[in-house]
């Protein structure tokens, strides 16, 4: 039977932080008010989240639903651009595309295939669903695109080198492009390692408090890591080919951004 936690239970959940702010200060590390700021934010955010799902739940329609994960997918793609680069021109478009589509992929299979709730907009699953995979999409595109913008720039002499004895851009940088994937994909496949032998996910934590049989839990924490390596394969593809073409101009020259 799930326990709900009422207002005061929060309260004493603060006690929490206020012993983590009180060891900092004690300890003079000087993370006090990074530590407030940031109980303050996940108070107010998943407050309000939660409010704001409860309205869409009960609407149960594709409008608010579709509203719900653009939002998502707007902050996550202003997120990871900055992470990659602010210099780089339509990186954006870039972004923005290669998670949606990776994500959209991803959904429609598990919706159409797997789960398939009587509608394809059931907020119960898609809205949860989207926010795992656009969240590790999201880690996992920023980690590769960071990765072979700095590799790009530090190679220049060894990718000209390339292109002056004949190689196409693809071939110039593909290498690179190799590495900045699996970069990419390098905390999904660690996750995937340790997964129920060092950690309990967050998916399956969730559902074993709230009552759930454990073996049904553990097969939609399957599902889970399932449709995050899947995405954040293809979004980190996705993401390095864009943004090599960034890099290059139309008589294939090497450009520095």
């Amino acid at each position: 039977m799930l326990i709900e936690l009422d207002p005061l239970d929060l309260v004493w959940a603060l006690g929490m932080m206020a012993i983590a702010i009180g060891l900092s200060s004690w300890q003079k590390l000087g993370l006090e008010l990074q530590l407030a700021i940031a109980t303050g934010r996940t108070v107010i955010q998943l407050l309000v989240v939660g409010y704001v799902l409860a309205v869409i739940f009960a609407l149960n329609s594709p409008l608010p639903v579709l509203g719900v994960l653009l939002v998502m997918l707007t902050i996550a793609t202003i997120t990871a651009r900055h992470r990659i680069g602010k210099k780089i021109p339509r990186l954006v478009p870039v972004v923005f595309a290669s998670m949606f589509f990776s994500t959209a992929l991803t959904l429609s299979y598990t919706n159409l295939l797997i789960i398939q709730p009587k509608t394809w907009y059931e907020p119960q699953y898609l809205i949860p669903l989207a926010g795992i995979v656009l969240g590790n999409v999201m880690n996992g595109a920023a980690i590769a695109g960071e990765r072979l913008v700095s590799t790009i720039t530090s190679s220049r002499l060894e990718i000209e080198t390339h292109l002056s004895l004949g190689a196409t851009p693809q071939q110039a940088v593909a290498t690179y492009r190799k590495d900045a994937i699996r970069a990419g994909l390098i905390p999904t496949l660690n996750q995937m390692a340790i997964v129920g032998i060092v950690t309990l996910p967050g998916m399956i934590t969730g559902q074993l408090l709230s009552g759930v049989d454990p073996r049904n839990a553990a097969s939609y924490q399957i599902l889970i890591l399932f449709m995050i390596a899947s995405a954040n394969l293809i979004a980190t593809v996705l993401v390095t080919q864009g943004l090599t073409r960034q890099f290059f101009n139309a008589q294939a020259q090497l450009k520095l951004l």
